[in-house]
C-alpha cells in the first residue's frame, strides 16, 4: 500500500554492508536529531546483547506471529535472522516526523516502491576496512565475515556515504544525507 501526504515524514533506510558502521552513525545522529526524526527500534531474532545495536529480541516463533499480525512496516530475512521494523512508523511519518531505520540492501527498492518520500542512505567503506571492523566485533566465524563480504546487492542510493576516517567527518555527511 503506497501512502502519500502533503505533510508526511521521509522514511530514510540506511543500508550498507555489515562493518560499514550504519549503527554508529545512526546512534550519533540520534543525539542530535530527536527533535525531528525518529529512530525506532528494529526487532530481530538475535538475542540482545550480542552486539552494539539496541534492539529488541523476538524467538522465530513469535516474530512469525507478530509478523503475520502486521507488527511491521518492513521485515526481511537476512544471515540465517529475521529483522523487522516496528509498524508504529506509519504513524511517525503520517505526522510528518522523519524516520530513520537500518535495513538491508536487499528489502530498500521494495520499500521504496510502498513509502513516499523514502530515500536510501548507502553507507560503505573498502573490503579491508569492513573485514577489520568484523573480525573486531566477534560475533561472526571467518567464513561467515567472508559470506558477508561477498554478498552484493544491485542498490542505487540517493545518498552514498562513505565510512572510512574520523566518525565526527563521516557524521556530518551522514546528517545532511538526512535532512527532510
Amino acid at each position: 500500500m503506497a501512502h502519500d501526504s502533503a505533510v508526511r515524514g521521509t522514511l530514510f533506510l540506511v543500508a550498507g554492508p555489515s562493518g560499514a558502521g550504519k549503527d554508529t552513525l545512526i546512534a550519533a545522529a540520534a543525539a542530535r536529531l530527536a527533535s525531528t526524526h525518529v529512530f525506532p527500534r528494529r526487532v530481530i531474532t538475535r538475542p540482545e546483547g550480542t552486539d552494539t545495536e539496541q534492539h529488541a529480541h523476538q524467538s522465530d516463533e513469535m516474530f512469525a506471529c507478530a509478523e503475520a499480525a502486521g507488527a511491521y512496516a518492513l521485515s526481511w530475512s537476512a544471515h540465517g535472522l529475521r529483522y523487522g521494523v516496528p509498524a508504529s512508523i506509519l504513524e511517525d511519518l503520517d505526522a510528518g516526523r522523519h524516520v530513520v531505520v537500518n535495513v538491508s540492501r536487499a528489502v530498500a527498492a521494495a520499500a521504496r516502491q510502498h513509502f513516499n518520500p523514502c530515500r536510501v542512505i548507502l553507507v560503505t567503506a573498502r573490503r579491508e576496512i569492513l573485514a577489520a571492523r568484523l573480525a573486531a566485533r566477534g560475533r561472526e566465524a571467518p567464513q561467515d565475515v567472508a559470506q558477508r563480504l561477498d554478498r552484493e546487492v544491485d542498490l542505487l542510493p540517493d545518498s552514498l556515504i562513505v565510512n572510512e576516517g574520523p566518525v565526527e567527518i563521516t557524521l556530518e555527511r551522514f546528517l545532511e544525507a538526512l535532512k527532510g
